[in-house]
């Protein structure tokens, strides 16, 4: 199934609800799955940064994928990250949530050199993820080179999806979509503080954790041509925002 134009909007994150026992609330979960979807999310992320995966053993990723795949019912696509420092745990990974069902994956990995990069990211296509979406995370710094990203592109069938998470954000934007000729999808990430000025930009979808009634309202207002009732909806999300992009953990936890 071509996902291109399905993905187009906002992409959930799906934070890891615990329970006071401090294991997995599989219900909140659940729940949290089935009100996005009313909410008009367009797919979901698993095991994202959000979802405090340095604190999830092997078993209890495995549990949470089950979980959201069984109950997105395929009316969504589901992808799941396996960002790891290490290339095995990622390749292990993938190969699990592939079988598992899921509908694509995403990996973050450390940008030193073009050669080891582009090599690891290789590998990951090789076990047919379905579709590739690479995170480009560095919040110091302008993150993979845009050269890079358009040699990847043209070069790796799956890597269909881009998610640009980086300092400036705005100028990168443009400058993929002009490198990839507007042809790879294209994400904003960390609930999208610079939402509005994406969308001016071209931006395909954004992925934050919570409020997704808002975001979803926000980026339908914008498309129909309402810009500017867009951008008054966006303003009002601004106090939180600015509160939660204190720190990842603030955000995480509001």
């Amino acid at each position: 199934m071509n996902f291109i134009e399905i993905l187009n909007g906002i992409i959930g994150v799906i934070n890891t609800p615990f329970s006071e026992d401090n294991y997995i609330d599989s219900d909140s979960l659940r729940s949290y799955v089935r009100h996005s979807i009313e909410c008009g999310v367009t797919g979901f992320l698993a095991l994202g940064m959000a979802a405090e995966i340095n604190k999830l053993t092997l078993e209890e990723k495995e549990f949470i994928v089950k979980i959201i795949i069984d109950e997105v019912k395929g009316r969504v696509p589901v992808i799941c990250s396996v960002s790891s420092d290490n290339q095995d745990e990622r390749l292990f990974l993938a190969e699990k949530f592939i079988d598992s069902g899921c509908d694509g994956i995403m990996v973050n990995i450390l940008f030193e050199d073009e050669d080891s990069f582009i090599r690891q990211i290789s590998d990951i296509d090789e076990l047919n993820p379905g579709f590739l979406m690479i995170q480009d995370w560095d919040f110091k710094g302008y993150g993979i080179p845009v050269d890079v990203i358009q040699k990847i592109f043209n070069e790796i069938e799956s890597f269909k999806y881009l998610k640009i998470e980086v300092v400036p954000a705005g100028v990168k934007y443009t400058e993929v979509r002009k490198a990839t000729k507007n042809k790879l999808h294209v994400s904003g990430g960390w609930a999208g503080t610079q939402m509005i000025e994406a969308l001016d930009r071209g931006v395909n979808a954004f992925m934050p954790t919570v409020l997704h009634d808002v975001y979803v309202k926000i980026f339908d207002l914008h498309h129909s041509g309402r810009r500017e009732e867009a951008k008054e909806l966006f303003y009002e999300l601004v106090p939180i925002l600015a509160f939660s992009h204190q720190h990842l953990d603030i955000s995480i936890r509001n």
